[in-house]
């Protein structure tokens, strides 16, 4: 194996790109110069609909002595990384002054069609994705944790409430809400069946990488297989449970097979595998841009994993109460989470945090 070439794994059916090495040169070192190459720079956006407990979404100070609202409370270990705009003014947005005309133009700031019609901009993600996202096989990643509305509310289409990606202004990106399939389109070409480990296709190939790295970077590579191989058996034990949001026979035995890409039914698990996948995105390369979004403006989610599922997520946040805050924090935790695991990956003198670009917002203040 030439290290010096071999920036991905190769196996049947299967592409899987390596993490930041400093054995392999074209990570390591710059050909031209000699000095050390830097690592990417990665941008992702999470987003949190209907808002946040007004009464406690504040931060005060900056660096270590910054104090934090009890909605952001789940950052104060990355307080030292952290950076809140105030006094940002989206003047479109308010135009409708309802979920969807704040929502569909988040990341563009465009004016809104009315009536039902689809027009909003072409979103801040995408167009990195048409710029740095042409050098990773994956332009972009587009995640979301609940479906997507097409229904129309107050005059406006709620696919604005669904989406935050827009590849043009007419055209939402396609959300990709199983884990599975976005796990696929980071790790499984076309020719792979869905029950094939992407680590066994490419086992072989990963052994002799294993012996040419320095001992630093295999417990790098042996950390980084050992995290694919957790996300995969994840993804596969939800699936297997049966527990699919959304959807429940209408018969004690259903008459058509189960569809063996679920969405897990606890939502804390579904975003959990969400930040996973992004996470190991980031970590491989395989894409720089991503966004998360949480749930969707005007969300129907329930959150039976906090013990709050008595009220949907768009009717919970018309009351500024304990069980709101708490779902807030929740929000807030995956974040951290996150930040969390980029920091633990190192990346030349930093780490995958430090190379990252996280954005966290809502389309509101609350409501």
């Amino acid at each position: 194996m030439s290290v010096s070439r071999r920036l991905v794994l190769r196996g049947a059916g299967v592409c899987l790109s390596l993490p930041w090495l400093e054995s392999v040169p074209a990570f390591g070192r710059d050909g031209a110069s000699g000095k050390s190459a830097q690592p990417p720079q990665r941008f992702a956006v999470l987003f949190a609909g209907n808002g946040f407990h007004k009464d406690h979404w504040w931060a005060k100070g900056s660096g270590s002595s910054m104090e934090l609202g009890k909605v952001l409370e789940p950052l104060a270990p990355y307080r030292e990384q952290l950076t809140f705009v105030r006094g940002l003014y989206n003047e479109e947005a308010l135009k409708g002054n309802i979920h969807s005309s704040m929502t569909g133009n988040l990341l563009s700031g465009a004016p809104l069609e009315s009536g039902g019609g689809i027009r909003s901009g072409t979103s801040i993600d995408q167009v990195l994705a048409r710029t740095i996202g042409q050098q990773t096989r994956v332009p972009s990643l587009v995640l979301g944790c609940e479906k997507a509305n097409p229904s129309v509310h107050k005059n406006y289409s709620m696919l604005y409430s669904s989406h935050i990606s827009w590849s043009s202004p007419t055209t939402p990106t396609p959300l990709e809400v199983y884990p599975a399939l976005a796990f696929d389109r980071l790790f499984k070409e076309g020719g792979q069946q869905g029950d094939t480990s992407v680590l066994d296709a490419i086992l072989t190939e990963a052994t002799d990488l294993r012996r040419t790295v320095s001992g630093a970077d295999r417990q790098k590579l042996d950390e980084y297989l050992n995290s694919v191989r957790e996300v995969e058996q994840r993804i596969a034990s939800a699936g297997k449970r049966g527990e699919l949001q959304g959807w429940r026979p209408s018969l004690q035995e259903p008459n058509i097979p189960r569809p063996a890409d679920g969405i897990p039914q606890d939502i804390g698990e579904h975003m959990r595998l969400m930040c996973d996948i992004l996470v190991l995105a980031f970590q491989t390369d395989t894409t720089r841009v991503c966004t998360l979004k949480l749930n969707n403006d005007h969300s129907s989610l329930r959150f039976s994993n906090l013990g709050i599922d008595y009220m949907i997520h768009h009717l919970l946040s018309h009351q500024e109460s304990d069980d709101w805050l708490r779902v807030n924090q929740f929000f807030t935790e995956q974040l951290a989470y996150i930040c969390g695991r980029l920091a633990t990956i190192r990346e030349g003198e930093g780490t995958l945090l430090d190379n990252s670009l996280l954005m966290y917002c809502s389309s509101m203040l609350t409501g």
